[in-house]
C-alpha cells in the first residue's frame, strides 16, 4: 500500500506542505481565493521540531489498528479495506474530539468552527498528495516502503561518491 514517508534530512521547515494541504482542502482550491474564505482553510499536516532541532511534517499515520476508530462515538472514522486508509466521514462527525484524545501521534486536530476532526486523507482524489507535490526539497515521498528505502540508499550512495 502507498504511504507518505519523510526524509527528515531534507526538510527545511518551509511549511510548503502545510500551505498546499490547506489550499487543497479549501473550497476554492486556489491560494489567493482561499485566503478570503470563512472559515479559513486548515492544514491536515503540521511541521514539527524534535529535540535535536530537526524538523519534519507530521500527518495521520493510517495505523494498522487505529485507536481513533474505536474511540469514535458516531462511527465517522473507518478504515478502507482496499487502501488501508483511515477515513473520516465529515457528515457523521459530531465534534466530540475523542479521536483527537486517543491519537498516539497527536496528528488529529479539532476544527472547532466546523465541529469536525481534521486528519490527513492523503488527498484521495489526487494521484499524489498536495503536500508531496509542493515540497521543494522532495523531503516527502508517496509510495511503497521498499521504493522509499531504495531512494534513501541511492542518495547515500551519491553522497559517499561526492566525498571521495
Amino acid at each position: 500500500m502507498k504511504r507518505l514517508f519523510v526524509d527528515v534530512e531534507r526538510c527545511l521547515s518551509c511549511r510548503s506542505c502545510e500551505i498546499a494541504c490547506a489550499v487543497e482542502h479549501s473550497q476554492s482550491k486556489d491560494l489567493f481565493s482561499s485566503l478570503k474564505e470563512e472559515p479559513g482553510p486548515r492544514s491536515r499536516t503540521k511541521v514539527e521540531r524534535d529535540t535535536k532541532l530537526q524538523t519534519f511534517p507530521l500527518q495521520c499515520r493510517h495505523c494498522e489498528e487505529p485507536y481513533c476508530i474505536d474511540a469514535c462515538i458516531s462511527g465517522a472514522v473507518s478504515k478502507d479495506p482496499e487502501t488501508g486508509l483511515v477515513i473520516l466521514d465529515e457528515d457523521k462527525c459530531v465534534g466530540c474530539w475523542m479521536c483527537v484524545m486517543v491519537c498516539p501521534f497527536g496528528v488529529i486536530r479539532p476544527a472547532k468552527e466546523k465541529k469536525i476532526a481534521l486528519r490527513c486523507d492523503l488527498c484521495q482524489d489526487n494521484e499524489i498528495p498536495a503536500c508531496v507535490a509542493a515540497c521543494p526539497t522532495k523531503a516527502l515521498f508517496f509510495g511503497e516502503l521498499k521504493d522509499f528505502k531504495k531512494k534513501l540508499l541511492e542518495r547515500k550512495d551519491t553522497k559517499s561518491k561526492v566525498k571521495v
